[in-house]
């Protein structure tokens, strides 16, 4: 006697399709009379992130970082940079699926930033700028809504 058949549970998948840098800008509007600055320039850096489904299981995941260096009120560069990524991420549940999108890709994507803007700068003839680390999960927990809070009275 056969048993009747169960439904198989499917596996959880994750997989980068493609890494790449969508959008890249460099401006250097002082030049050539920065590169005869010698004080150490204050680095700015502003970072933001977003996703959105694009149908079937896919997804894509970019990071904008925006790098200014100054010295005084005088930019001596501007670079902004959109590094994305798609993945195939099948059956994970709707409440696991943020935490997938907003601290497991960019963990990925973020390493490529950061040489992307590193090398930038270095072919525009500054010293390299490396970024620290980000802490993503930090990031996504601070901007997660909290259900106890937006749901009281």
């Amino acid at each position: 006697m056969s048993e009747p058949a169960q439904p198989q549970q499917q596996q959880p998948t994750f997989v980068i399709e493609k890494l790449y840098v969508k959008d890249l800008s460099l401006e250097i509007p002082n030049a050539p009379k920065v590169f005869l600055e010698r004080e150490a320039p204050e680095i700015n850096m502003q970072l933001g992130g977003k996703n959105q489904s694009l149908g079937d299981g896919l997804y894509e995941v970019l990071l904008t970082v925006t790098v200014t260096a100054k010295i005084k009120d005088k930019v001596l560069f501007l670079v902004e940079v959109q590094q994305a990524g798609v993945f195939r991420i099948d059956n994970i549940s709707e409440d696991e699926i943020g935490p997938v999108l907003g601290i497991g890709c960019p963990n990925i994507i973020f390493p490529y930033l950061r040489e992307v803007v590193s090398d930038i700068v270095i072919r525009a003839g500054f010293p390299p700028v490396i970024l620290n680390p980000v802490n993503f999960e930090a990031i996504y927990r601070q901007k997660k809504p909290d259900s106890a809070v937006n749901g009281a009275s």
